[in-house]
Formats: C-alpha cells, sequence, structure tokens
C-alpha cells in the first residue's frame, strides 16, 4: 500500500516540475524577445544622439528623427538580409548559427565604412531629383516617409518569414515619397531603368555563375576517381580566385575611392594575391586532406573553410550596397539641410557608421528568422553548393557595387540558390561523365550516388518550385507596396507639420 501511495504521488510531483520548467523556459523566451527590442530602441536612441552631435549647421530635430528611422531601417535590412550572407553556409551545416552571425556582423561593418558610399550616394540623389522639390524641408520630409514605409514593409515581411528586397523597399519608398512631394517628372526614369535592368538581370548572373562554379566541381573534383587528389589541387585555386576577385575590387576603387587604380593595375594586384593566395592555402588544404576517405563526406570537410570565406565576402558586398538603403534617405536629408553640403560632397563618416552598425545589429537580434527559407527550403546545400552559390552572389554584388548600382542581394543570392538547383536537375540527367563514374564503381556506389529509376529521375524535382513562386511574388509587390505607403505617410507628415 505504501508503494501504491509513493507510485502516485510521484508522476504528481514530475507533472509540477514539468509546469516549472516550462514557465521558466516561456519566462526567459519573453525575456529575451523583449531584451532585443529594448537593445534597439537603446541603438535608436544612440543614433539620434550621435546625429544631433555632428549633424551642425542643420535643423537638428528633422535630422535626428531621419538618424533613427535610418538605423531602424538598417536592424530591418540586417534581420531580413542576413539569409542572403550565411543562410547557405548554415544550411549546409558548414558553420554553427552563432558563428555564421557573428563572421556576417563583422564583415558587414567592414563593407558599410569601406565600400558603402558610392551606392549611398545614388540612393541619396540618383533616384529622385533634389532641385525640383519645393524647399529643401519638404525634400527630408519625403525621405523620412520614404524610410518608414520601407523599413515597415521590411518588419512585416520579416516577421512573416518571407525574404524580400530591401532595395526594392526603399527605392519604391523614394519614388512615392518624391511623387506625392513634387510630381512625378522629379524621378529620375532613366536612373530607375538602370536600376531595374540591374534587378532583372543580377539575379540570373548570380545563378549561372553559381551554376558555372557547380559544373567545374563536380567536372573536376566529385566525379573523379581520385576525389581526395583532385580537392587537393583545385580547392586551392577557387580560393586564390576568390581572394584575387576581392583584392582587385578593393584596389580598382572598392573602399570609397582610396585606392582608385587603373582597371590594369588592380588585375594585376588582383594576380599577385590570387598566386599568393594559392600559396599558403595549398599545404593547408594537403593538411586537412590527410586521412580523409575517398567519399563526398571527405569534400565537405574539405570545403568548410572555403565556404566560410566565401559566407564572409558576400557580408562584406553586402555591407557595401545594401547600406545604401538605410543611410541613403539620411545622407540626402543632411545634404539637402547643410548650407555647405552639395550633392557630391562625401558621406559623413557618422553616417556611414549608423547603417553599418545598425544592419549588424538588426542580424544579430533578429536574422536567424530566415535563414532557414534560403539556407534549406528551397534546395538542399552541402558545402560544396553553398561555396558556389556565396562565392557568386558575391562576385555579382561587389561588381554592381563597383559600378554604384543598388541591386537586390536577395535576388541574387536566391538566383544562385535556384541556379545551384536547377543545374543540379540537369546535370543529374544530362552528364555522361556522372553515368560513366556510377558505372565504373559498380558494386562500390555510395547510397548518395546509387543511379535511381529513369521515370523517377525525370519526375523528381530538386528544386522547390513553390517557394519560387512565393519570393518572386514578394518581389513583385514590394515596389508598388512601399511606393504607395510612402506617398500616404509623406502626405500625413506633411498635413500634421506644415
Amino acid at each position: 500500500m505504501a508503494n501504491s501511495q509513493v507510485q502516485l504521488r510521484k508522476p504528481t510531483l514530475d507533472k509540477d516540475l514539468e509546469k516549472l520548467t516550462f514557465t521558466e523556459q516561456a519566462t526567459h523566451f519573453v525575456l529575451r524577445s523583449w531584451t532585443g527590442v529594448g537593445i534597439a530602441l537603446v541603438f535608436l536612441l544612440i543614433a539620434m544622439a550621435v546625429a544631433n552631435s555632428f549633424a551642425t549647421g542643420t535643423p537638428g530635430v528633422l535630422v535626428a528623427i531621419t538618424a533613427a528611422l535610418a538605423a531602424y531601417m538598417a536592424m530591418n535590412i540586417g534581420a531580413n538580409d542576413v539569409t542572403n550572407n550565411v543562410g547557405a553556409a548554415v544550411g549546409a551545416r558548414a558553420m554553427s548559427l552563432g558563428v555564421a552571425l557573428v563572421i556576417a556582423a563583422v564583415f558587414e561593418i567592414a563593407g558599410a565604412l569601406l565600400a558603402g558610399q558610392g551606392v549611398a550616394a545614388t540612393v541619396a540623389s540618383g533616384i529622385v531629383d533634389r532641385s525640383i522639390f519645393p524647399s529643401p524641408e519638404t525634400y527630408a520630409w519625403a525621405m523620412m516617409a520614404a524610410l518608414v514605409s520601407a523599413a515597415l514593409w521590411i518588419n512585416i515581411a520579416t516577421l512573416a518569414n518571407a525574404p524580400i528586397s530591401t532595395t526594392h523597399a526603399i527605392v519604391g519608398g523614394v519614388i512615392g515619397a518624391g511623387a506625392a512631394a513634387s510630381g512625378f517628372h522629379s524621378v529620375q526614369w532613366d536612373a530607375i531603368a538602370v536600376i531595374v535592368v540591374s534587378w532583372t538581370v543580377s539575379p540570373i548572373l548570380g545563378g549561372v555563375i553559381a551554376a558555372a562554379f557547380l559544373f567545374f566541381i563536380k567536372e573536376f573534383i566529385i566525379y573523379r576517381e581520385d576525389k581526395i587528389g583532385a580537392a587537393k589541387t583545385w580547392v586551392p585555386v577557387l580560393v586564390a580566385v576568390m581572394a584575387g576577385a576581392f583584392a582587385a575590387f578593393i584596389a580598382n576603387g572598392g573602399t570609397n575611392g582610396a585606392f582608385d587604380l587603373s582597371l590594369r593595375a588592380a588585375l594585376l594586384i588582383g594576380l599577385g594575391v590570387g598566386l599568393a593566395t594559392y600559396v599558403a592555402t595549398r599545404p593547408i588544404v594537403r593538411r586537412h586532406a590527410e586521412g580523409l576517405d575517398n567519399r563526398n563526406q571527405s569534400l565537405r570537410t574539405l570545403f568548410r573553410i572555403p565556404l566560410i570565406c566565401s559566407a564572409a565576402l558576400l557580408s562584406f558586398a553586402h555591407g557595401a550596397n545594401d547600406v545604401s538603403n538605410a543611410v541613403g534617405p539620411l545622407y540626402g536629408v543632411v545634404s539637402a539641410l547643410h548650407a555647405d553640403a552639395g550633392s557630391g560632397a562625401a558621406i559623413p563618416l557618422w553616417v556611414m557608421v549608423i547603417g553599418a552598425f545598425g544592419i549588424s545589429l538588426g542580424l544579430l537580434l533578429f536574422g536567424p528568422r530566415l535563414i532557414r527559407i534560403v539556407g534549406s527550403e528551397i534546395t538542399k546545400l552541402n558545402p560544396m553548393r553553398a561555396f558556389c552559390v556565396a562565392l557568386s552572389s558575391a562576385v555579382a554584388v561587389l561588381t554592381a557595387s563597383a559600378f554604384a548600382i543598388p541591386v537586390s542581394s536577395t535576388h541574387i543570392a536566391v538566383g544562385a540558390v535556384f541556379g545551384v538547383g536547377l543545374f543540379r536537375e540537369w546535370y543529374t540527367r544530362n552528364s555522361r561523365r556522372r553515368i560513366d563514374y556510377i558505372r565504373s564503381r559498380g558494386s562500390r556506389i555510395a547510397p548518395e550516388e546509387e543511379p535511381v529509376n529513369l521515370d523517377e529521375t525525370r519526375r523528381r524535382y530538386l528544386v522547390r518550385r513553390s517557394h519560387f513562386m512565393t519570393i518572386v511574388s514578394a518581389w513583385i509587390v514590394t515596389l508598388p507596396i512601399s511606393a504607395v505607403l510612402s506617398a500616404i505617410v509623406f502626405l500625413a507628415l506633411n498635413a500634421l507639420f506644415t
């Protein structure tokens, strides 16, 4: 009888403890989410204080409010766009989410501060003609409305787990507010046409470059009898190409003009850096290859370091291009209200700092929401495929940044992921090397390399088409929604304060 009483008490005690544990976990979760909001609010106050301190000779209240809105926009960009930078690497399990966020934060700041001025100037003055506005204050209200509408739409999309284009959002916001403030003739439609063409070309370019890299890896490394030997030969080459391309970008004006060498000199520097990287990387790869089995799983190990490097490079590229979406309107307001600052003046460092740290803070606090979608739900990624996605995206974004064109890093990254998946579908069905390789292995075929029924191969897709339509739909509606919302916000502000 005593034993039965003990048995009756124990489950009750366990249930009570489970309830207490659940309550404690729920409390920690709520406090953690509110902690992020609190940190974000503190950053907005700091941005206002910094703007008020440095923007001398301007209406301090307008600049301070715009700085807070730019900081809010920057945090939303970080939260929504971090998936473009490290989603592929996390999806391929090459690095943990925490490590990925830290790497992205550091290189986002570097890219924004070192190479972000050109694109920011385009957003500030290349979308609408500031001289047509009735007054500098009207232009300031328009830029504030653009920031409010774009940030709100990005915030909603992030909460809905939709990776939209933050560039679409701010360009649409500037167009809508500018048209509401001074008419459609204030919009520089020729510049808009160039930007829209880049939006169309850039994801295709990202997909093609990613597919080309993956083709090279499959042909020269994966489907070779000696996989490890091939990897020891070609992985250092791939890393060297990546380092050389980045060095050439930096030398050819990629750091806000600090090193504005000729294209020929930049290419020579890139070649030299590439060769030095090859020499330094080759013994490292050989050391990591020691003792590895001759199978694809070993290749994934060897590609982790190149993948981490490419993710860091993509974060730098994203900071260089997309910081403009936050600080471009802020710089426009500062230059419009400052009597001594022309449209061609250098962007103040404090403006770039607000955008750079805002993006990094946003991705650290709110970024993990969208990493899963691009990293694992469109198509299955391993370190080799993820390396192709990150490297191709970085090349495309850096190219656009060199020409001061605000492109959508979301477009490019998602285009690269789809390019990899669609190429795999084609390669699986049509590659003669793959078929010969599988036949030569005979009974030694690994499970992931087993041939499948031809009808099943034709039926099976490696890319989830449903995500394609969802993401494209979000891209299409972002610009008009941001434009309409921005026009409404501007009219409301104009009615309330003028």
